[in-house]
């Protein structure tokens, strides 16, 4: 049976491992995919480690993304530029890494919740791992601008200049952001994991924005609430995208992708029950 895991701190809430047991169901597949808690410095050691045990994947989630780009013998293009990377390829030599996380969120921003992105105003919040992993494929869909903003002004700036060739795109501050006004939201931070939101300027939602936040759950909640305070016309959560970047990942995997739809509903069923 062809193992796989995902590898994080924490990861016991992880709704990875019944995401891809109904993704090897519609392959016809038997395997077996479990969530492993690992500390950041027993990362190389660990991925050593499952890699000699001949797991054939895994998947990467905070605070991993970053460090495992390191620990990789090869990665793709897009992954490089991200310098993060949350799908691990068993080679013989040692794991490749690709980064699904970017793909997984302009398909449920297009795919699923029909948002145009072409043209649009988009706001990223963060500059860590999580944000530079979706930055390049929303810069290929042709926003009138990308703005990536974070407390820390050197991190916007570093990884605005990463990606400066391929579309336009404007590091700030949280502060700086006052008088700026976004189409869309994309909440990339952790803050969430301690029942905050970022603290940020009112007036940011232009009229019919949507508010986004990469989490989903609990996580999402402190910044969707402050959304709807600001009147923010379309909520979502990052659960959609957890969905379609397992989907890619699977598909490296497996040589081909499983159909998301049903396993999505059964998630927000299960949520809203």
């Amino acid at each position: 049976m062809d193992r796989y895991a995902v590898l994080g701190q924490p990861v016991a809430h992880s709704l990875s491992p019944r995401i891809h047991a109904q993704f090897a169901r519609q392959a016809g597949a038997e395997i077996s995919y479990q969530a492993i808690e690992v500390a950041p410095a027993n990362l190389a050691e660990r991925l050593a480690e499952l890699h000699a045990q001949g797991y054939r994947g895994l998947n990467l989630t905070v605070p991993h993304k970053a460090a495992g780009a390191a620990a990789c013998v090869s990665a793709g293009a897009a992954a490089l530029r991200a310098g993060a990377v949350n799908t691990l390829v068993r080679l013989e030599q040692g794991w490749h890494g690709e980064n699904t996380d970017g793909p997984g969120l302009v398909q449920d921003l297009a795919g699923n919740l029909g948002v145009a992105l072409a043209g649009r105003r988009i706001l990223v919040l963060g500059a860590g791992g999580a944000a530079r992993g979706i930055v390049e494929p929303l810069l290929r869909q042709a926003p009138a601008e990308l703005v990536v903003a974070g407390r820390n002004p050197w991190k916007a700036e570093e990884l605005a200049a990463a990606f400066k060739t391929l579309g336009p795109i404007r590091p700030c501050t949280f502060l700086a952001l006052k008088g700026d006004r976004f189409d869309i939201v994309l909440n990339a931070t952790s803050a969430g994991h301690r029942g905050e939101a970022p603290r940020l300027p009112a007036g940011l939602l232009a009229a019919g924005a949507l508010a986004y936040d990469l989490n989903y759950g609990r996580a999402a909640a402190p910044f969707l609430e402050w959304a709807q305070a600001q009147g923010a016309q379309q909520r979502s959560d990052g659960l959609g995208m957890l969905v379609e970047q397992a989907a890619e990942a699977f598909a490296l995997w497996r040589g081909l992708r499983p159909s998301t739809a049903p396993v999505l509903q059964a998630l927000r069923s299960d949520a809203a029950g």
